[in-house]
């Protein structure tokens, strides 16, 4: 029976995506009131090509590097007569729920034949990445707002689901996608052009990354770049651009704040994923095998933060991280004559930012490690930086208890997955 880790069924990506629905949804106010005004939708089609080939290392040929994507948003706008103060600072954004279809049958993966492979590594087929569903919540704020046009950037998070995945029998080359359940992240600019009093179209450029969160392997993940086309039915854009002035700015005062979290997390290794795939021999009962052990990281963060805005904080934090797979690293490599250093703890420093929209915020890092050994892989497959990126919600009648999950990785590659905990203690006499 393969190992499975008390917490493997807990920490998945689709179990931390739906408490960040749920949480989305709570958090659009249910008492507002019943007009059809604040809704609209968006057709969206998108072209693009996957990034970061060259991580295949030389050992795979990839014919065809474009996909296609269909999608449509329902959008829920705010307005000036909401009287809502964070919805004024982000000078009344749009909230959407997105249903997206890539058709990915074209990124197929080919065993270089000049590379020095294994009689046991050869493969007589093509592996391919699989048709994905994508289902997210956005936010789409303005950049830019005229009588005719209309320009935005957009950040939606959510999960996804892939038809096909990682097979050690018949796609054993997709070491892009290696689980069905997958998270998403995306981004995006947009420029939309008024053609009717309720319609518009427009164009921009997509962004968006799926992947499991170094919850299971393989795990390279897809990142998708390419352009977009949207048709757009917006019957609130009239009364939002003559009421373009009108702010709700109730007074906001500045303040210190110090913020204690911690995170109880999970991954595999992409070391268990090289030695199983590559190094065993044909014969082992683990070689090429699907199943890899969840190993537990947790960290502990302490930060001070400066909310100089009601809707944005920033600061400086120490980050604590202790990692239970540094024994197995180790045992790998002294197989494979590697005398690396090897210690479960590390330590960095990191810039933080949280954005904020009433009880809801996204929480972002970006951080250098003092201290990290993990082994020889880390050296090649890890950076001497490390980012972040997670959704929190804020309980005010729990003295303000902040749960929520982030995923922390190096160089947009995902290290692992975890929920998080944080307790925001206020600096100074609140005025």
């Amino acid at each position: 029976m393969p190992y499975r880790h008390p917490y493997q069924h807990i920490i998945t990506p689709h179990t931390c995506l739906l408490a960040f629905f749920l949480i989305f949804a709570g958090n659009i106010k249910a008492e507002e009131q019943d007009s059809l005004t604040h809704w609209g939708f968006s057709v969206v089609a998108n072209p693009g090509t996957i990034l970061n080939m060259k991580q295949f290392d030389g050992k795979y040929v990839v014919p065809h590097k474009s996909n296609f994507s269909i999608g449509a948003e329902l959008n829920y706008a705010t307005l000036p007569a909401d009287s809502d103060a964070f919805a004024s600072d982000y000078d009344f954004p749009v909230f959407s729920v997105g249903l997206k279809y890539a058709s990915n049958k074209k990124i197929k993966f080919l065993r270089d034949p000049e590379y020095d492979w294994r009689p046991e590594d050869v493969r007589n087929y093509t592996s391919y990445l699989g048709d994905t569903w994508m289902l997210y919540g956005a936010m789409k704020r303005k950049l830019y707002r005229s009588k005719k046009w209309m320009a935005d950037i957009t950040v939606s998070m959510g999960t996804a689901y892939s038809h096909d995945k990682y097979d050690k029998y018949k796609n054993a080359d997709n070491e892009i996608v290696g689980s069905r359940w997958l998270i998403y992240f995306g981004a995006g600019l947009h420029a939309t052009y008024r053609i009717a009093p309720q319609w518009g179209v427009g164009a921009g450029l997509e962004y968006w990354h799926v992947s499991n969160g170094a919850l299971n392997r393989p795990n390279r993940g897809a990142n998708i770049l390419g352009p977009s086309l949207a048709l757009t039915y917006y019957p609130y854009y009239e009364t939002v651009y003559n009421n373009r002035n009108a702010k709700v700015n109730p007074p906001f005062n500045p303040y210190w704040y110090l913020n204690f979290t911690v995170g109880l997390g999970a991954k595999t290794l992409e070391e268990d994923w090289s030695y199983t795939q590559f190094d065993l021999p044909s014969e082992d009962p683990e070689y090429r095998t699907e199943d890899f052990k969840l190993y537990t990281a947790w960290s502990t963060e302490a930060d001070i933060m400066y909310r100089y805005a009601r809707r944005w904080a920033s600061g400086v934090g120490i980050d604590l991280f202790h990692g239970s797979y540094a024994s197995r690293i180790e045992e790998v490599d002294k197989i494979n004559n590697h005398p690396d250093k090897h210690s479960p703890w590390s330590v960095g420093i990191a810039a933080k930012h949280e954005a904020f929209f009433h009880n809801l915020s996204m929480h972002v890092s970006l951080g250098a490690y003092l201290y990290r050994e993990m082994g020889y892989r880390a050296k090649f497959i890890e950076k001497r930086y490390y980012e972040t990126v997670g959704v929190r919600y804020m309980f005010p009648s729990l003295a303000n208890l902040t749960l929520g999950f982030k995923v922390k990785a190096h160089y947009l590659k995902a290290d692992y997955t975890e929920l998080v905990l944080a307790m925001p203690i206020r600096l100074g006499k609140k005025q």
